[in-house]
């Protein structure tokens, strides 16, 4: 059975699996080296009350991650926020990245937030199927933003607006 919950200290090894996973073989993050735990555990205290950081438990393993972190930093944008969704690769094509969104927007909701954003490198489908599942719109692409894999990435953002909670 699937579980969705806080994420806890102890989860930090496996989201440390799971980001390097992604680190070294998707365009999903632009970090180009592996991270350290030490890293991940700084990473890990930015999130809690309006930036919610949870995992899908899948028979007592971690199978994915998904956050909800500040867009920016001006006070302006305390109530817009940017998701990100991460799954282990054991796990994929099970849905879990549609579950852990759907908690990421009932919690966005129940804390006010006004507008989520997904920034999400071009070619990366499975994500925009995601995203357009849950109502979010194309609102721009940045060409050629980012360098990895020997190719200039582009990102494209979506957007759903919440409305005042």
């Amino acid at each position: 059975m699937l579980t969705i919950r806080e994420a806890a200290q102890e989860d930090l090894p496996a989201l440390l699996a799971i980001y390097n996973y992604a680190i070294v073989h998707t365009t999903a993050t632009f970090d180009l080296e592996e991270q350290t735990l030490e890293e991940r555990e700084e990473w890990f205290s930015h999130y809690g009350g309006v930036h919610p950081l949870i995992v899908a438990e899948l028979d007592g393993q971690v199978a994915g991650y998904g956050s909800l972190s500040p867009f920016r930093s001006k006070p302006a944008y305390a109530r817009t926020v940017e998701n990100s969704v991460y799954i282990d690769p054991a796990f994929f094509g099970q849905g879990i990245g549609a579950r852990l969104l759907e908690e990421l927007l009932v919690r966005a909701r129940a804390l006010g937030h006004h507008a989520v954003l997904a920034g999400i490198t071009g070619g990366n489908t499975a994500s925009i199927r995601l995203h357009e599942k849950f109502g979010f719109r194309h609102v721009g692409t940045f060409p050629e933003v980012g360098f990895k894999f020997g190719a200039w990435q582009d990102v494209s953002f979506y957007q759903l607006v919440l409305g005042d909670s």
